[in-house]
């Protein structure tokens, strides 16, 4: 666990607020007809003009800046010449760094018209990120947060992916604690004022089982069923949390 200073805070908002305003340029140019390495190119250029880095590249040898996955994808898809069609789902990633201080932001989005059940999973994950942030305060654990995203989802039949979690953020793309989408209230690492983490909801429309590509990167459902995924970073204060990438 890792409480950040006044000083530590006031950097990663700006870090957050930088990489909010990446995020949604990259949603707006993301159409069918565009590759998800130009989106990558965006996102960099974006990242540049505001002094900051992308904290994805080269993190693990990692070879681009941003993770645009699509359809089964869950995480770590790598930009690459594939061009955006009309009815796919394509979840964005983006870290920021800048000045040494991460955020870490993600959101799933339609290209074009979608079927009404994708449409239902991209809504219902986003809304289950929005009610694990609104829980979020000291004295939680962070298995609260996981209880309120699992109770929230497991009424629809989605898969959960408990393969992957949000995490603690902040000199580093990841610290801890671990920050899970499935849990037992009262249990894991209790929540103080000064945390600074990421929720992550990774939900599926079918099992939660999940295969890692030959590209020894990309993360998909291993039955093919599609996927969304959503995430902020957050920061605990006296009563609550702020979301920082907003």
């Amino acid at each position: 666990m890792i409480v950040r200073s006044n000083k530590e805070l006031k950097l990663l908002k700006e870090s957050g607020n930088i990489l909010s305003k990446v995020l949604n340029l990259v949603v707006s140019r993301a159409k069918a007809d565009i590759s998800t390495q130009e989106l990558d190119n965006i996102a960099q250029l974006e990242l540049k003009k505001y002094g900051a880095l992308a904290s994805f590249k080269n993190f693990r040898n990692y070879p681009k800046n941003i993770c645009t996955s699509v359809n089964s994808e869950v995480v770590h898809g790598i930009p690459s010449d594939y061009k955006l069609m009309a009815g796919d789902i394509l979840s964005i990633d983006i870290g920021c760094n800048y000045n040494g201080f991460f955020t870490d932001i993600a959101a799933t989005i339609a290209i074009g018209k979608i079927n009404s059940d994708a449409q239902k999973l991209i809504d219902e994950t986003q809304v289950a990120l929005n009610r694990a942030i609104k829980i979020v305060k000291p004295g939680m654990y962070t298995g609260d947060i996981g209880n309120v995203i699992e109770s929230y989802i497991k009424p629809f039949g989605y898969g959960i992916i408990i393969a992957l979690c949000g995490h603690g953020v902040g000199a580093s793309v990841h610290e801890p604690p671990q920050i899970p989408n499935c849990g037992k209230p009262q249990t894991g690492t209790k929540i103080v004022e000064g945390m600074v983490f990421a929720i992550e909801p990774m939900i599926t429309l079918g099992s939660p089982e999940v295969v890692v590509d030959q590209n020894k990167w990309t993360v998909k459902t291993k039955d093919g069923s599609i996927s969304a995924h959503f995430e902020h970073t957050i920061m605990v204060t006296k009563n609550g949390c702020e979301i920082l990438t907003k």
